[in-house]
């Protein structure tokens, strides 16, 4: 349990044994349609940062399982991610570099964090729901990650997310790295869930590497 800006949160935290170890935050698909932190997807992305050496923590949203408040339409959620990340600094004064990254729902708070937050160094975005939400606020996007999107997701139509990509990718300085997995919709199988975090921790270890910061089993 930790501080939120609307009571106590509820999480999972894994601290890792390297001083400066990178951490990363991962968020949890939309309150109001079951998505918690023990999600499938954010569960499998929390263990494989874990895996890779980050410090990592998932939480559940106001309103969610321990956590306190309520459901907020987004924006007490953004605030929830921010105090999240206050939590995670705190701890890990001196990480190497800070990721976020979200299912869904949680995906769109990602991204909203990454403009609050100028110290954010990537992310990881699955099912970005660019069809439901404007998100215009990427103006300019504040830096690189990886959004992966089912090439059948009957929520999100993937042509949305292309057209999203494409537009960021025109901003200076900025290359996202797009990646569609075939056959898969919006909810993720067991074997799609493996596919999707092994394509984020090539585009994260790729993306480290860059900055030349080791990770577990480099």
């Amino acid at each position: 349990m930790f501080a939120g800006p609307d009571g106590r949160l509820e999480g999972r935290y894994h601290h890792a044994k390297q001083p400066n170890a990178p951490v990363a935050l991962v968020l949890h698909p939309h309150p109001l349609h079951g998505g918690t932190m023990n999600n499938r997807v954010v569960h499998a992305l929390f263990e494989r940062f874990r895996d890779m050496g980050f410090s990592v923590l998932r939480f559940n949203f106001r309103g969610v399982g321990r956590s306190q408040g309520r459901y907020d339409g987004g924006i007490g959620e953004i605030s929830d991610a921010a105090a999240a990340l206050d939590f995670l600094q705190a701890v890990n004064p001196s990480a190497s570099a800070l990721w976020v990254a979200g299912y869904s729902f949680g995906a769109y708070v990602g991204m909203q964090l990454l403009m609050r937050r100028p110290e954010m160094g990537g992310f990881v975005s699955v099912s970005l729901p660019a069809s439901h939400y404007d998100f215009g606020f990427l103006a300019p996007c504040p830096c690189n990650g990886l959004v992966v999107h089912g090439a059948e997701d009957e929520l999100v139509p993937e042509g949305s997310v292309r057209k999203l990509v494409e537009k960021l990718n025109t901003q200076k300085g900025i290359r996202l790295d797009y990646r569609v997995l075939p056959g898969a919709g919006h909810v993720f199988t067991p074997e799609q869930t493996a596919k999707v975090v092994d394509m984020a921790e090539d585009h994260v270890r790729a993306a480290l590497n860059r900055s030349r910061m080791p990770l577990a089993a480099d």
